[in-house]
């Protein structure tokens, strides 16, 4: 039957009575219908012309699904039954429409339970931008941590935990390997909310692979005791939409789309604005991005819509089309890379990627600095200090690799001010062993 194909085909569990799982009258038992073993079939493959959402109404929904024995369960189905808690559950999977096909295909292709459709439901409300109290971001609700090894990239240009196609992935990958480590999808489920190394220490400690044992015993916090039973509810009353009037939305609302790669920054609004397509479709498209502007520093997926693939292309092939919005500022005396960094709101990191020649410790006066124009802002000036009359009576004697630049900084005192007092250009290079005068501090 491949990998648990049927997530919530289980024979019940008995459970003696406790804090959290008291006894409760069975619920009606019975399996899917053929149509949905057939469409999970692991021999069934997705062909282009499918009508993913038309399969999904025509073998998910209106299947009645088996339960355990469980009241949390039905504590969390009568909660989620409410008018108020029906009209959210419809505002989320409408907000599924997007994407929800891909995800159902991803779960497909890696013969995975379709139940799992629904994990986003509880994990975020279909929120690309949703950011738990402990910092979990996207749809799938991944930690900075827990990224590793599922190509995920978080940088200052992009966070991709809040791509919905790259996180699907992700969370697949990760469903997947926690399934074939516990072999049991309620562990799984368990393990992709609290994590797989508290689940195997708490099989271990207890020395049973049972979830609804180990959470009566106490072996889960409060929050894993909940969390399957709440999906398991969720699932059970989307699976039945149509008994509950829930609309999951028209996918036909929202364009095919398709991916370009991208090895160098672009602003993505002034590619919408060359080629007339929707901004806020563009932006939509591409939710990882930080600024709407594609990483400098390594290759990048460009979501945008298939139509206008060839278009995008072309305009992209151009080398030297500028696509970026930059300032561009003159160094002044006293500027540092950290202040202007501070003012234009990116990083120095930033500024010397986009500006290679410049050395951080050895700024020249009147040397032009590119800055990705990530926000609005005026140009910078430097707030002007009343300094202290100083007198130039001490005498330094240049060492290899000072600049006239550095020296002012270790003595305290303005670059013009300095080549002043010694008679010398700005921008002067100094000999090894020439002698400066110097503050005597």
């Amino acid at each position: 039957m491949g990998m648990g194909r049927y997530l919530l085909r289980r024979k019940t569990v008995k459970i003696k009575k406790s804090i959290y799982l008291k006894p409760f009258a069975i619920i009606a038992l019975v399996f899917f219908l053929t149509s949905l073993l057939s469409f999970t079939s692991p021999d069934f493959e997705i062909k282009d012309d499918v009508d993913l959402n038309s399969f999904l109404i025509g073998t998910l929904l209106g299947n009645d699904i088996v339960f355990y024995e469980q009241p949390l369960i039905e504590k969390f189905r009568k909660s989620f039954l409410k008018k108020s808690n029906l009209e959210y559950l419809e505002r989320v999977m409408k907000r599924s429409a997007p994407y929800r096909d891909y995800i159902i295909k991803k779960l497909v292709e890696n013969d995975m339970p379709l139940e799992l459709l629904f994990l986003p439901v509880i994990e975020s409300g279909f929120k690309e931008t949703a950011v738990s109290k402990s910092g979990a971001v996207g749809i799938w609700q991944f930690m900075l941590n827990s990224v590793g090894g599922y190509n995920i990239n978080i940088s200052e240009w992009v966070d991709e935990r809040r791509d919905p196609w790259k996180s699907t992935d992700a969370a697949i990958k990760k469903l997947k390997y926690n399934y074939a480590v516990l072999q049991d999808w309620p562990l799984a489920l368990a393990a992709y909310n609290c994590g797989l190394g508290a689940v195997k220490r708490a099989i271990r400690k207890s020395g049973r692979a049972d979830y609804w044992y180990l959470c009566e015993r106490g072996f889960f916090k409060k929050e894993t005791v909940y969390y399957v039973p709440k999906f398991l509810a969720v699932c059970e009353i989307l699976m039945r939409s149509h008994e509950y009037g829930i609309s999951w939305g028209d996918k036909t609302d929202y364009c095919e789309t398709e991916t370009v790669k991208l090895k160098r920054a672009v602003d993505i609004v002034m590619v919408a604005e060359e080629l007339n397509i929707d901004i806020s479709l563009m932006k939509s498209l591409n939710p990882s991005l930080k600024y709407n502007i594609t990483p400098p520093d390594f290759e990048y997926l460009l979501r945008i819509p298939s139509d206008s693939k060839e278009q995008v292309v072309a305009l992209l092939s151009e080398k030297n089309k500028v696509l970026v919005r930059y300032y561009i500022y003159s160094i002044k005396s006293g500027d540092t890379l950290y202040a202007l960094s501070r003012h234009y709101g990116v990083s120095v990191k930033t500024i010397l990627n986009y500006n290679r020649s410049v050395n951080p410790n050895a700024l020249q006066l009147g040397q032009k600095l590119i800055i990705p124009a990530l926000k609005s802002v005026s140009a910078y000036t430097r707030p002007k200090k009343k300094l202290p009359k100083v007198n130039f009576t001490g005498k330094y004697k240049v060492q290899k690799g000072d600049t006239l630049w550095s020296i002012a900084g270790k003595y305290g005192v303005d670059i013009e001010t300095l080549a002043s007092e010694n008679n010398i250009n700005l921008n002067s290079v100094l000999s090894v062993g020439a002698t400066l005068s110097v503050p005597n501090n």
